[in-house]
């Protein structure tokens, strides 16, 4: 086992480090910054966008012909890091979902002619995106397969959609969507993935859902299809591999959201350690107290310890794994990490914390929801316990150099 990083990796990593230390840092001081949900504002982004761009800083992920870096979940996991050391990093470089994801899978399951339509304009920053497939009661949740009640039936050469979605991300923004709706009761092939444009009539967005947390840009809004009308020819992959789109997608997203918020909880640390070497209280400083150097001891070793899974995860992606138990174990650990990094980090900072001076509220605020988004904690460990009965004691196995899983 190498755990080593090569130095083109690295050289980005250093890059990104300076862009966020110098240019991004620097704007979140400024409220004025923010736009009226508590993101940046887009006049600002398109500024910060333009200038990562010119120092090659953008869509690492992808390969680059498609226009990126092609890094490698391995490298995504040292940059994204990085990247979220600031509240903006993400889509600054065109990292933050549901965009990411989204490029990731269109990028893999895109005809040629769709990559082109669908994929190329948010590469080039010219839209934004959406992933629509959450339902409301008693519609799909995390158990997409057996609960979807949005339908699509097929009239000649398109599908006819009607139903409901709800907590879809960005809509409000979006111009390319990716829809997953019912074609068949096949519980295995019964789902089916499309793409539309914000434009195609028959359908609306009904509100914009108001969140405990700062928002991404477009919200999280509920949906509303009545008759909408997708030509055949806007199918992603074939009819009835709706699910197995939404694995390819949803898999390397819950990991990307675990490497961002890694970066959140290295901030909040950050945060914390700077306070405690710099108050004093009852004559010492705050960072002489043996319960300060605990709790942030505790952290810094949580936060390796979800680094580590968040690799581990990422290799096995790269190996060609779905990765679902690693998958599912680093989305466990580094989310409740991040509540629990920035509710320490309050705490430390007592009064000054729960103020809006620092991040740290608008990243506990933030952090609730890494529990509940893509799968809720008790459906990971749910997962996990499936696996460890199927494979017994070879749960804790290593891969064989030479050997194929």
């Amino acid at each position: 086992m190498a755990f080593t990083i090569s130095p083109r990796i690295e050289d980005f990593r250093r890059r990104i480090a300076r862009f966020v230390e110098d240019e991004l840092l620097p704007l979140e001081e400024d409220r004025a910054n923010f736009d009226a949900h508590e993101n940046i504002r887009l006049d600002v982004l398109e500024v910060m966008r333009d200038k990562a761009r010119a120092e090659g800083l953008w869509c690492l992920q992808l390969k680059k012909e498609t226009g990126g870096q092609e890094l490698g979940r391995m490298g995504m996991a040292v940059c994204y890091e990085e990247m979220n050391r600031s509240l903006f990093g993400p889509v600054v470089f065109n990292s933050a979902a549901p965009d990411d994801g989204n490029m990731m899978v269109l990028e893999k399951a895109g005809t040629p002619e769709q990559k082109d339509r669908w994929l190329k304009p948010i590469v080039e920053g010219r839209v934004r995106s959406a992933f629509v497939m959450t339902e409301p009661h008693p519609g799909s949740g995390s158990d997409p397969g057996g609960m979807m009640l949005t339908t699509a039936t097929r009239h000649g050469d398109s599908y006819r959609i009607r139903g409901r979605k709800w907590f879809i991300t960005g809509a409000e923004d979006a111009q390319h969507f990716i829809l997953i709706a019912r074609t068949s009761d096949d519980p295995r092939k019964g789902l089916s993935a499309f793409l539309f444009d914000r434009d195609t009539p028959g359908w609306r967005i009904e509100r914009r859902i108001p969140i405990m947390g700062p928002e991404e840009h477009g919200g999280h809004c509920e949906l509303v299809f009545e008759d909408m009308e997708i030509p055949a020819s806007d199918l992603l992959l074939n009819e009835g591999d709706g699910l197995k789109l939404t694995q390819m997608r949803l898999g390397p997203a819950r990991l990307t959201h675990c490497m961002r918020w890694l970066g959140l909880s290295k901030r909040c640390v950050e945060i914390a350690t700077t306070y405690a070497h710099e108050r004093f209280a009852f004559g010492e400083r705050l960072s002489k107290r043996e319960s300060i150097q605990i709790m942030l001891g505790d952290l810094a070793m949580q936060i390796e310890v979800g680094r580590l899974l968040v690799m581990k995860a990422a290799w096995a992606l790269d190996q060609g794994s779905y990765a679902r138990k690693e998958v599912s174990m680093a989305k466990v650990h580094v989310a409740n990490l991040l509540h629990k990094a920035a509710d320490t980090a309050i705490q430390i900072n007592g009064a000054r914390g729960y103020s809006k001076d620092t991040p740290l509220e608008w990243i506990y605020r933030y952090a609730r929801q890494a529990r509940l988004v893509d799968g809720a904690d008790e459906v990971h460990k749910m997962v996990l316990s499936r696996n460890l009965d199927a494979e017994g004691r070879g749960f804790w196995s290593w891969p064989v150099e030479g050997e194929q899983a």
